[in-house]
């Protein structure tokens, strides 16, 4: 009986240690990525007037992306790995939407090579879910 307290007593202490981050700090994420979300939208909504009408839909994109996966954040503190998902999106917000954002106000498709690794992390998040 003695082995199975001792190793319920690590269990506890190893998940501690892996998740001694507040999850509801996820809602502070959310709020302040929110606050941005909202205010680059309308942004690119009433007052960003690019030369080319194309970089109009790539603002879209990355309004739309940020929007979506900023809702999702509110999520994190309930899913079975809150900093691994709460993580990923955030990563994925500012990687992905943050090139298209960048991509689209400087008008220039060069910048655009880390969107990927932004489009990564949202499937790694969603994918989270499942274990």
């Amino acid at each position: 009986m003695r082995g199975k307290n001792a190793a319920i007593t690590t269990k506890k202490k190893q998940q501690s240690q892996t998740s001694s981050m507040n999850p509801l700090i996820w809602h502070k994420v959310a709020a302040i990525s929110g606050v941005a979300a909202l205010g680059l939208g309308t942004y690119g909504a009433h007052v960003f007037k690019p030369k080319n009408l194309a970089y109009k839909d790539v603002w879209h994109t990355a309004s739309l992306y940020h929007f979506v996966h900023t809702a999702a954040l509110l999520a994190a503190p309930i899913t079975k790995n809150p900093n691994v998902f709460g993580g990923l999106l955030t990563t994925g917000i500012i990687l992905f939407s943050g090139t298209c954002y960048t991509v689209a106000y400087l008008e220039d498709r060069k910048y655009s090579g880390i969107a990927p690794y932004g489009g990564f992390a949202f499937i790694g998040a969603w994918a989270s879910l499942l274990f």
